[in-house]
């Protein structure tokens, strides 16, 4: 693929969308996007989105959809719904699932040349037991995988599903997503932790990739004869401890230093989900969140 070939993105104002368009508008890219409303995220230079087209709507519009890809030789749909409140099971399976049925369709129905999916490793499933997560593995039904994890391995079915009707497809799935971006959204909240020196750490251990690596490795993929497989995006495997430990030397501040156990994140999850019964606001920790604090997976 030429650098002359024109891209559309999905979740273009996303904290790895933003990335992904720096990345295409520096190879020279013909970049089109999508985008719910006009904000444009603070952390990318503001000329980078000047250079963009961009389409009003989302992935439920499919004629915000179609319209986007008029003339499009590449789709990569990047916009997901991250979510581990069980309150927002109904609207992570809309936009992940249905959402990406919509992006696939819209696709094949404007004979895209190529569609990549930005998935997560989240969608290879996890079980009860530690073990090592490679391209190879099959999903496998757990207790371990949050609803989250569930709608994007069902999101990945659309995007198979779209391959067996004659599209050409890339599945990404990138770990853990760190990098500078907003403290109050994604993954870079764990950095906001860090800083205001949060004294817990847990038992678990996850793959980290650096958000830069992540857009550098999707826009390389275009450039490259691959199709129809699926790749693991991932820098190394790291306990939560020892991530909050480098974030925090970083900044200046004090480590954690007391360890929750998991008897300890039963308790707090359920605590919280009583007290956002009383306050209205959605709780610190929940179920799914404190299991996962506890996971040793490791990517490769």
């Amino acid at each position: 693929m030429t650098t002359a070939s024109k891209v559309f993105i999905t979740g273009g104002t996303g904290f790895l969308g933003a990335y992904i368009i720096r990345e295409l508008v520096s190879k020279g890219f013909s970049v089109r996007a999508l985008r719910r409303g006009n904000k444009i995220p603070s952390f990318i230079d503001a000329s980078v989105f000047s250079k963009v087209e961009w389409v009003d709507g989302d992935v439920l519009d499919i004629v915000a959809l179609e319209a986007g890809m008029e003339g499009i030789d590449t789709v990569i749909h990047s916009a997901a719904k991250v979510s581990f409140y069980a309150s927002e099971r109904d609207e992570l399976y809309k936009t992940n699932v249905e959402g990406t049925a919509n992006v696939v369709n819209a696709a094949l129905s404007k004979q895209v040349s190529r569609f990549v999916q930005i998935s997560s490793v989240a969608a290879l499933g996890r079980t009860k037991q530690s073990t090592i997560v490679t391209e190879e593995k099959k999903w496998e039904e757990s207790s371990t995988n949050t609803n989250y994890a569930v709608s994007k391995y069902m999101a990945e079915n659309e995007v198979w599903r779209g391959m067996a009707e004659g599209l050409d497809v890339i599945i990404l799935n990138p770990s853990t997503i760190l990098g500078f971006g907003d403290w109050n959204a994604s993954s870079a909240a764990i950095f906001k932790n860090a800083y205001n020196e949060f004294p817990w750490y847990t038992s678990g251990v996850n793959g980290f990739v650096d958000v830069e690596d992540v857009a550098h490795v999707t826009v390389l993929l275009l450039e490259k004869n691959i199709v129809n497989e699926r790749f693991i995006i991932n820098s190394d495997n790291w306990s939560f401890r020892k991530v909050f430990e480098s974030i925090a030397d970083n900044f200046g501040k004090k480590r954690p230093h007391k360890s929750a156990t998991i008897w300890m994140g039963s308790i707090a999850w359920r605590l919280e989900k009583l007290k956002s019964l009383f306050t209205g606001n959605k709780p610190l920790l929940t179920r799914e969140t404190a299991k996962i604090a506890h996971t040793q997976t490791h990517f490769n």
